[in-house]
């Protein structure tokens, strides 16, 4: 047997056994672990193959798991390799040209829009075709550069001889895998934080400076990685009282590292399950509260293809429902003339737009500020931010 063909029995083998149960990159680390027989450029091929295969989501179902691992290295790919060579030297062949004239050599109907099943959750600015063709691509990684510390940043990328895109002032990214950790003080220098991650808190220095308000009393209450709260003292140049929770013990104690090297200093913190009544909650109003809520993630899914093929829809209004349970908790505790930051990483309407019409006939706060960021342009995810203030 070639060793092509038994990186193809290893990745149908890994496919076949996992159940979506916990992310991929932690399941196929644990089977390498297990089955230590593979070196370290069988490991990078078998999991590439993978990938690959959740790249086409639902699409090709009436394949069997190789052969739908073949056509989809193919659509993935734009570089001849070894393996097709050897299965499809035709495929191989014409591998470099645009997606639309691949589908030409492959035999039986394959739309992209097979590849999601769920279009028709979408929210209403999302071009289907790009979005659904995004799944064949790899995202990029991106960096923010914290204040300050742009000219070291540069120096050692290029010290480095790295291949990176300067976006913006302060956006740089990376082909995917390049390696940071080793280059750059994390969270000091700069922040390993997606492309629109980096832009969902755009519109308040417009707003700020339009007008002349000062905010101070910030909360995160769904904290997680604390990348927002990075962001927001970032932004305001670090003039701000700020309070984070998470439900989980574990989130804050890693908070306090992260922000440790990020200079937050003074700052409060708690658990509090928000999604309940009942929970602790800041003892003052807040003039913001981040709200950067538990959601299907389906704006993510091009960086993680797995979390697409084990989807169910009936998850939509699951966490829907949760996000609004959370917005109807977290309001009272926001002052008179304060702003809600409503985040997401979803494309699904009724996590995003849905939710702010919530917003608006229960509460009847007034929205300043709604955009989907789309990703797929952009080789980043999609995210969805609204910005809402309290009469």
């Amino acid at each position: 047997m070639s060793r092509y063909q038994s990186h193809i029995n290893t990745a149908v083998k890994i496919i076949e056994s996992y159940k979506g149960d916990k992310p991929f990159a932690i399941f196929i680390k644990s089977f390498f672990k297990e089955h230590k027989k593979y070196g370290s450029s069988d490991r990078r091929e078998i999991a590439s193959l993978c990938y690959h295969y959740f790249r086409l989501g639902f699409a090709a179902t009436s394949h069997s798991i190789e052969d739908k691992i073949l056509l989809s290295c193919f659509l993935c790919g734009d570089q001849p390799t070894e393996l097709l060579a050897y299965k499809n030297p035709e495929w191989n062949n014409n591998i470099h040209l645009p997606i639309k004239q691949k589908i030409a050599f492959i035999i039986g109907t394959f739309l992209f829009t097979d590849i999601f099943p769920f279009t028709d959750k979408l929210s209403d600015d999302i071009d289907v075709a790009k979005f659904c063709q995004s799944f064949l691509i790899q995202p990029d990684l991106f960096i923010r550069i914290r204040p300050k510390q742009k000219t070291a940043v540069l120096k050692k990328i290029e010290t480095a001889a790295l291949q990176y895109t300067l976006i913006g002032d302060n956006c740089i990214a990376f082909e995917n895998g390049t390696k940071t950790g080793d280059l750059f003080t994390i969270d000091k220098e700069i922040v390993i934080q997606d492309y629109n991650s980096q832009q969902v808190l755009n519109y308040l220095p417009k707003y700020f400076t339009d007008n002349k308000i000062s905010f101070t009393d910030v909360w995160d209450c769904c904290a997680a990685s604390g990348g927002k709260s990075i962001l927001l003292y970032d932004i305001l140049q670090e003039k701000m009282k700020l309070t984070v929770s998470d439900s989980r013990l574990i989130i804050l104690t890693n908070l306090r590292q992260r922000f440790e090297a990020a200079g937050i200093q003074s700052y409060k913190n708690f658990v509090a399950d928000i999604g309940k009544a009942g929970f602790e909650h800041p003892p003052v109003a807040q003039d913001i509260i981040l709200c950067d809520v538990p959601c299907s993630g389906s704006g993510t899914w091009s960086r993680t293809p797995e979390q697409l093929c084990f989807f169910k829809e009936s998850e939509i209004d699951r966490y829907s429902n949760r996000q609004r349970q959370i917005i109807t908790n977290v309001i009272p505790y926001l002052k008179k003339g304060g702003l809600l930051v409503y985040i997401t990483c979803s494309v699904f309407k009724k996590e995003n737009e849905a939710v702010v019409n919530f917003i608006q006939e229960k509460f009847q706060l007034k929205v300043l500020h709604q955009e989907l960021l789309k990703g797929y342009d952009m080789k980043a995810d999609s995210m969805f931010v609204a910005i809402c203030q309290k009469s």
